[in-house]
């Protein structure tokens, strides 16, 4: 079984105070880390006061990382600087990055391979174009950006990675995908990794859906079979959304168990 994880990307907002506050509601709330990996990525200027304050179930992540140890490149974050704030993940690769800063498959690459040489979980983001849907071209474009993003990384290291599935289409808009076609291109990803290495490999890494997740269509998501989770964007705004989105997981995580029994 997978353990499955609610991931909050809150962009560029919240101010210090707002993001404090946010953490303080929600540290005794959340799911125990042992059954429910539960992130909140906050802004870069907020990393250290927030990671200073996490519960012992919350955990903070980065919403970028430049790939280069040291050297002049203003205005970006090494991966040392973000472990010496205790982080201990990073999105990599989200569309917004991709769109309005320019960066590369091989960008990517290079951040994930850095994020891991210093023990940051990296969570890959990989989606495709409105255009590139309506033209069926979504699963060579998942199938390039996955095995691009993994270039050069080892079966070994592969538990230590996660993906989250965004349509780009789908980011901001005020529909998700549909669950069963988020569980049929999670399924393909994991396909895809099974092609790289192997099927165990496969089978152990966590794949989130991520675009437009509300509490009102995340019930039906948590019950597909390939879909992990969620990375969050406005639902993780505000506390009791996250929260309520958080207890669904827990839900569903039960109703397994007892399943399984």
């Amino acid at each position: 079984m997978r353990k499955p994880i609610v991931a909050g990307n809150w962009k560029m907002y919240k101010t210090r105070d707002e993001g404090i506050h946010f953490v303080y509601d929600v540290n005794d709330e959340v799911p125990d880390r042992n059954e429910i990996e539960t992130i909140i990525c906050a802004p870069a200027i907020l990393l250290r006061c927030l990671t200073r304050r996490q519960g012992e179930n919350l955990r903070i992540g980065a919403q970028n990382v430049h790939y280069a140890e040291e050297g002049a490149y203003t205005g970006e974050i090494s991966p040392a600087m973000l472990a010496s704030t205790g982080v201990t993940y990073c999105i990599i690769g989200h569309s917004e990055r991709r769109q309005f800063n320019g960066e590369t498959e091989t960008d990517v690459n290079l951040k994930l391979k850095a994020a891991l040489k210093h023990n940051i979980i990296p969570i890959v983001c990989v989606g495709e174009t409105r255009d590139q849907m309506e033209h069926s071209d979504t699963d060579y474009i998942l199938g390039l950006q996955v095995k691009l993003a993994l270039k050069g990384i080892t079966a070994e290291e592969i538990p230590n990675i996660i993906i989250a599935y965004e349509p780009i289409w789908a980011v901001g808009a005020k529909q998700s995908a549909p669950a069963d076609l988020a569980n049929a291109k999670c399924g393909f990803i994991r396909k895809i990794i099974a092609k790289t290495y192997n099927q165990e490999v496969a089978n152990q890494i966590r794949i989130l859906y991520g675009g437009s997740v509300n509490k009102t269509n995340y019930e039906e998501l948590i019950h597909m079979e390939n879909v992990d989770g969620a990375l969050l964007g406005r639902a993780s705004l505000d506390s009791d959304h996250f929260l309520t989105i958080c207890q669904m997981t827990q839900k569903y995580l039960d109703e397994l168990k007892e399943k399984n029994k």
